[in-house]
């Protein structure tokens, strides 16, 4: 049996068990976001994080609305994906001597892009499953979220291509 005991027997409760894992991922990385804004050299870098905070804070309230909506705690799960993506995160980008700080900021957007890519995959089935539900809000919601979660990924790569990885390099 789960943790949260709950049985899985329909789509229906495949789906709330996700939403409450993704809710429950974006409270972990949340938790995290603060220490790699506060390590990050680059500008540009610290302001993108400071959007992604904004974003996972925003769809944590959203997760949080739909899951009540289905009569479930949002609470209800705890996302072990996410927390190894955490652990990951503070070992390689945080605790981890570097050099230079350009260097260090190339892991901590390695690190971001592996917490929104769990995202984007997460948001991704759960629209899927909303779809097939005929949970119309619930899967335009999610399909927002998915959206912000791969346009966020996308802008992560250009600071990376751009100045962070050319300064790392040198």
């Amino acid at each position: 049996m789960k943790e949260n005991d709950m049985s899985l027997d329909t789509l229906q409760d495949v789906y709330v068990d996700q939403l409450q894992d993704l809710y429950s991922a974006c409270e972990q990385a949340q938790k995290v976001m603060d220490d790699l804004t506060a390590k990050a050299e680059s500008e540009e870098l610290r302001a993108a994080l400071e959007h992604g905070k904004s974003g996972i804070s925003d769809g944590r309230a959203q997760l949080a609305g739909m899951i009540k909506a289905h009569g479930a705690d949002p609470k209800g799960e705890h996302c072990k994906g996410m927390q190894g993506l955490v652990a990951e995160a503070r070992a390689h980008a945080l605790d981890a001597e570097f050099g230079d700080g350009a260097v260090r900021d190339a892991m901590i957007i390695t690190q971001y892009q592996r917490m929104t890519h769990y995202a984007i995959a997460g948001y991704g089935c759960c629209a899927a499953f909303a779809n097939r539900l005929e949970h119309l809000d619930d899967a335009k919601t999610l399909g927002g979220m998915l959206d912000a979660a791969y346009s966020g990924d996308r802008h992560f790569s250009g600071i990376a291509m751009g100045d962070v990885n050319r300064a790392a390099a040198e």
